[in-house]
C-alpha cells in the first residue's frame, strides 16, 4: 500500500510517500481501506515535533473514512462504511495517511451514506470536536448567543452550522475580511473582524455578552474572549490555532472575569455516537447542513496540503482522497 511516512519532525517535505506492507489486523482491530481523511492541526503539531508521546517513523493522521477490509472479531462486516479517529491514531500507532489503516474496534464508528468520499472525509474529527465542544464543553442551549473565536477554521465553521441547527445566534470572528462571506454562507449571524480585541464589538451586539464562547485561537485571545462573555456564561477552550497553549503565571481571580466559567474540551471517538454522525450525514444529504470542505488533495499531495494548512489560507476543512 501507499502511505505517507514521517521519519522525524521537520518541514512539509519530511512527509514521504512510500510503499509499506498492508497491516494485518488482530482480534479487537479493524483493517480499513481508506477512501479519504481530513487534515488536522494536531498533525501539524506532530510534524513540527510539538506533540507528546509520538514515536518515529510514523504514518500520521488522526482520522479516516473508508470501508472495512477485515475485522477478525466480527464486530464490523467487510465492506461496511466506517469512520475512525483519535485514540492514538497517527501518534502511538500508524494513522490515516495511507491506503489502509488498522485501528482498535473502539475507535471505529459505522455509517451509511451516498455522499462522495471527499465530503465524508471532512466530517469525523471536525464533527466530533464541534459537537463535543457545544454539548460537553458549553452545554449550549437554543436561544443562546455563541461567539466562535477562530471562525474560519474547519471546527469553527462546523460549530456555526451545528449552533444554527440548535437555534442559537452565532457570532464568529475572522482576521481576514475576505473570508467574511464564507462565514455568512455557513449561517453566521454576525461576522466580527478580529484585530485581537473583540469583546466591545460582541457586547455591542449582545447586551451583557454572549452566553457561550468557543476559543479556537488559543491563549493569546482567551482573556478577550472571556471578557466578551456574560456573568454565568461559559468559555470552552478547544483549539490552539496560534500554537500557544499555556498561560504563564496564571492567577485565577485576576485572569477570570467575575462569574464567567472556563471549561475545556479535548474529546475522543467515544464522544461521537453513530447516531449523531448518521444524523449529520443525513442532514447534509438532505441539504439541511453542509460540510465546509475548502480544498481536496490526493495522497501524493500531502506535503503540499500541509504547506497550505500551515499558511492559514483555508476557510474550512482540507481533505485528502486516496
Amino acid at each position: 500500500m501507499r502511505a505517507v511516512v514521517l521519519d522525524a519532525p521537520g518541514p512539509p517535505e519530511a512527509l514521504q510517500l512510500r510503499d509499506l506492507p498492508v497491516p494485518t489486523p488482530h482480534p479487537g482491530q479493524v483493517l480499513i481501506r481508506v477512501k479519504a481523511f481530513g487534515l488536522n492541526r494536531s498533525e501539524l503539531h506532530t510534524r513540527l515535533g510539538l506533540a507528546d508521546g509520538v514515536t518515529f517513523p510514523r504514518v500520521l493522521g488522526i482520522e479516516a473514512v473508508g470501508v472495512v477490509a477485515a475485522c477478525p472479531g466480527g464486530e464490523f462486516a467487510e465492506g461496511q462504511q466506517v469512520a475512525a479517529m483519535m485514540g492514538g491514531m497517527g501518534r502511538t500507532y500508524d494513522g490515516g495517511y495511507a491506503e489502509y489503516t488498522c485501528v482498535p474496534v473502539g475507535q471505529v464508528i459505522p455509517f451509511e451514506s451516498s455522499l462522495d468520499w471527499a465530503t465524508l472525509g471532512g466530517v469525523p474529527e471536525m464533527l466530533q470536536t464541534a459537537n463535543g465542544s457545544l454539548t460537553i464543553g458549553l452545554d449550549a442551549q437554543p436561544g443562546q448567543a455563541i461567539l466562535i473565536r477562530g471562525g474560519t477554521s474547519s471546527v469553527g465553521m462546523a460549530t456555526a452550522i451545528l449552533a444554527k441547527r440548535r437555534g442559537m445566534t452565532v457570532l464568529s470572528t475572522t482576521r481576514n475580511p475576505a473570508k467574511a462571506a464564507a462565514l455568512t454562507r455557513a449561517g453566521v449571524d454576525h461576522v466580527i473582524i478580529d484585530n485581537g480585541e473583540v469583546a466591545d464589538q460582541v457586547r455591542a451586539i449582545v447586551d451583557g455578552g454572549v452566553h457561550a464562547a468557543l476559543e479556537l485561537i488559543g491563549t493569546p485571545t482567551l482573556p478577550d474572549t472571556l471578557r466578551a462573555t456574560r456573568v454565568h456564561g461559559v468559555v470552552c477552550f478547544t483549539g490552539m490555532l496560534s500554537n500557544e497553549w499555556t498561560v504563564e503565571h496564571f492567577y485565577p481571580i485576576d485572569y477570570l472575569p467575575r462569574g464567567v466559567r472556563l471549561a475545556a474540551y479535548g474529546g475522543d471517538a467515544s464522544d461521537l455516537s453513530a447516531d449523531v454522525l448518521q444524523d449529520f450525514l443525513d442532514a447534509v444529504a438532505a441539504g439541511e447542513a453542509t460540510v465546509p470542505v475548502h480544498r481536496v488533495f490526493t495522497l501524493d499531495q500531502v506535503p503540499e496540503a500541509h504547506t497550505y494548512m500551515e499558511s492559514g489560507a483555508a476557510t474550512g476543512k482540507l481533505v485528502v482522497t486516496t
